[in-house]
């Protein structure tokens, strides 16, 4: 039964949210800034996050990163505005996906969905192969790890199915938009921001010098590669 934290600081707006996630199949949390839902987090076996941007004590973004130090379960944000800054101020920060209020329930239910079986099955690796290298970066799918020159790295489920995506079939280039497609599953309009973000927030955490990146590698006006290599 997965457990799903709430987190904003109007009730009225929390409420709802459990009213739309109203499931015999779901256990609740509930917190009202980003203190208390960190707090939530180290306490309790999360699988997902709603959590609200702008809160008072602790604000939303400071609190993912906070996250992001101890759990990969995926956040999703919740923003007042439709502009893209918001957006990407959450992606940055290491969120797997945002709704904009007024929230239309079935989104919110639809999303909530979408990232539990992303986070609580991540897919089957291809046919007949669960790991893959390259050079000295190796995804094992069957563990879910991700090491680099042996040392383990903490992807997101959204970084860890990019890398995935991209290990698979190593030399071949993806277009923001495939990588979009094959990952959160819709269509890719105005992808290219949300994939950068993710991409470098992957490059980061596998490259020594993600300015000169050994794995990674950006192919400009096309898209993203896995470089094959060599140890």
């Amino acid at each position: 039964m997965p457990n799903i934290l709430i987190c904003d600081d109007d009730r009225d707006i929390v409420n709802a949210l459990r009213i739309y996630l109203s499931d015999p199949e779901y256990t609740l949390f509930t917190a009202y800034d980003g203190r208390q839902a960190l707090e939530t987090v180290e306490g309790n076996d999360i699988q997902l996050v709603l959590m609200d941007i702008m809160m008072p004590v602790m604000d939303g973004i400071t609190a993912m990163a906070k996250i992001r130090e101890i759990s990969n379960v995926p956040v999703i944000m919740l923003t007042a505005k439709s502009e893209d800054a918001d957006m990407i101020l959450g992606l940055a920060a290491g969120a797997d996906d945002y709704i904009t209020k007024p929230f239309n329930p079935l989104e919110v239910s639809a999303r909530v969905k979408s990232q539990l079986r992303r986070y609580l099955r991540l897919g089957a690796g291809p046919a007949g192969q669960q790991s893959f290298e390259a050079g000295g970066l190796e995804l094992d799918d069957r563990s879910k790890e991700v090491r680099v020159d042996g040392e383990l790295i903490a992807l997101t489920p959204k970084e860890y199915e990019i890398l995935r995506l991209l290990i698979s079939e190593q030399g071949r280039v993806f277009s923001p938009a495939e990588i979009y497609r094959a990952v959160w599953k819709e269509k890719p309009l105005g992808s290219d921001n949300t994939v950068a973000v993710h991409i470098r927030h992957i490059r980061e955490k596998i490259e020594i010098d993600p300015a000169r990146p050994r794995y990674l590698k950006v192919i400009f006006g096309q898209g993203y590669k896995i470089e094959r290599g060599k140890r």
